[in-house]
């Protein structure tokens, strides 16, 4: 028979096997069992509904990691309307153009984020604004603690939802231009749900502690796998690796998600601390990003005693594709050979690395070309943009999604990643639009040229780095650029090093030669 697949399933069954269960801790210690979970859930979408939200609308959401979040992100669906996840650490203005883009109805924030929103409340389509607490709020924003506790979750029936209706949209960080709304539905988050559960092997007696962003990717799906699966959130607002440690001792936490920069933090902590890294069970942890150095690895799995899973993926593949979780490889070839990796393509994944032509390259490990994937986890397409939706799923093989990294694969599958099809910079784990920081940069009256790339940084992986050309009798400095850049971008886009050059490599047609930029001045290590 034929089932509809919707991500409604991960919430009914973590209430109906696991009610009695602690589901959820709340950043200040507050458990709820599921059946709890389950009744705030539905009251939040009970709430919703009163504020007009219908099948089909879309519902912004704008917090930290917090218990909430979980429960507004599944009441969005309960609704059959759609979750629109916005990353907390943007501006105003990118709020603006979101809002827009999506024609959201609904917002639900955070009160540390609710007056990014206020400032442009006039120019949005938003009818509805939920703060939590609204007291907290500048404007006129409606409480959510009082909206649920006053709601009637009796009145919700739930609407028929097909599997291929969306779910959500998460937005890309624009690294390419504008963002572009990836849209998600029931099905495409259902199978990731199911894969990502099978490959980093959650059980119903794994607490997670969400270190990883909630609004990254629907929190890379863990929002329906630990549901599902009856395990626990550990919910920490924002990552801090001292409270992270203890809350893995106070709640036995067992595994854990984040970029290298989070590991690196964890490890600076313990190294300074005279602290247990773990509780009375064993953990993992899952890392994307770019990969882990060895020294790394080693002192993580041999100083914290906790095993590193390496995945990859992007937000339009659900996002995660690949895993380098292969005990039979890592025994007979060494974790460091295989950690280092991006690793095999996931349960019903198909993975290719392409040359120029379409054709797959030699499997030797050390030809290079671009990777492009097809499953069941692989976006549907991007929110009104159908051209755009086109030419993803079109290039070197038409019907394959193109990622745009560039890897070498190896006789049995294994990718690794080598370099970036587009000039993308990843910053602690974010992804961060060279065009767009030059773009910024360019409005500075005193700013001839410019070129932005990312230089190795000791924390956070990669910083961006610019290159300025200073207009004649301009009186530039770093400190002044990157003050000009915080006023107008959001922080983490932001560059924190600026060299001041004569002129720029270009190509004939007068673009910036990036791969000659990073040559000359890529070499920085902060």
């Amino acid at each position: 028979m034929h089932r509809q697949m919707t991500t409604l399933d991960f919430l009914d069954r973590g209430v109906d096997v696991y009610g009695d269960a602690v589901g959820v801790i709340a950043h200040d210690g507050t458990e709820y069992t599921y059946d709890a979970f389950g009744d705030r859930v539905d009251r939040a979408a009970a709430a919703l509904s009163v504020l007009g939200i219908d099948p089909g609308d879309r519902v912004a959401l704008l917090a930290p990691n917090t218990h909430w979040f979980l429960e507004t992100l599944f009441a969005i669906n309960v609704l059959g309307a759609i979750s629109v996840p916005l990353n907390y650490r943007l501006i105003s203005e990118d709020y603006e153009y979101i809002l827009n883009d999506c024609g959201a109805q609904a917002i639900v924030a955070d009160h540390e984020y609710a007056a990014k929103v206020e400032a442009i409340r006039d120019n949005v389509p938003v009818t509805a604004f939920v703060a939590n607490p609204a007291d907290r709020v500048e404007g006129d924003w409606q409480d959510y603690e009082s909206l649920i506790t006053d709601a009637d979750p009796s009145e919700i029936e739930r609407p028929d939802i097909s599997e291929d209706d969306p779910a959500t949209i998460n937005y890309t960080s624009g690294t390419t231009g504008e963002p572009k709304g990836v849209v998600r539905t029931h099905r495409t988050e259902h199978l990731h749900a199911l894969i990502t559960a099978h490959h980093t092997e959650i059980s119903d007696d794994d607490a997670y502690l969400w270190t990883l962003p909630m609004f990254h990717v629907n929190g890379w799906g863990y929002p329906y796998v630990i549901t599902g699966v009856g395990g626990t959130h550990v919910c920490q607002r924002h990552f801090d690796a001292g409270d992270a440690f203890d809350r893995i001792r106070a709640h036995d936490v067992t595994y854990l998600c984040g970029a290298p920069t989070v590991l690196d933090r964890m490890i600076d902590h313990y190294q300074t601390h005279d602290i247990a890294a773990t509780g009375d069970k064993p953990v993992r942890i899952a890392t994307a990003a770019s990969p882990p150095p060895e020294s790394t690895i080693r002192t993580v799995e041999d100083k914290l005693g906790w095993n590193i899973l390496h995945v990859y993926g992007l937000t339009e593949t659900g996002p995660l594709i690949t895993t380098s979780n292969s005990p039979r490889r890592i025994e007979s070839e060494g974790r460091f050979a295989i950690k280092t990796r991006q690793g095999h393509a996931m349960l019903g994944t198909e993975l290719r690395v392409v040359d120029e032509d379409g054709e797959d390259i030699p499997p030797n490990d050390r030809a290079m070309g671009e990777i492009i994937v097809r499953g069941n986890q692989v976006m549907d397409r991007y929110w009104n943009k159908p051209e755009r939706t086109r030419e993803a799923f079109s290039g070197r093989v038409d019907g394959w999604f193109h990622t745009g990294d560039i890897a070498s694969i190896d006789e049995r599958g294994m990718i690794s990643i080598k370099d970036r099809k587009k000039d993308v910079i990843i910053s602690g784990g974010e992804n961060i639009s060279s065009v767009e920081v030059e773009d910024a940069l360019y409005a500075h009256p005193d700013i001839e040229r410019v070129g932005v790339i990312g230089v190795p940084h000791e924390e956070w992986g990669e910083t961006p780095k610019a290159i300025v050309v200073a207009a004649d009798g301009a009186d530039l400095t770093e400190d002044g650029v990157i003050e000009f850049a915080r006023d107008n971008l959001a922080k983490f886009k932001c560059p924190t090093i600026v060299e001041f050059v004569d002129d720029l490599p270009e190509t004939a047609t007068g673009k910036i030669r990036k791969v000659k930029l990073r040559e000359a001045h890529g070499d920085v290590e902060g």
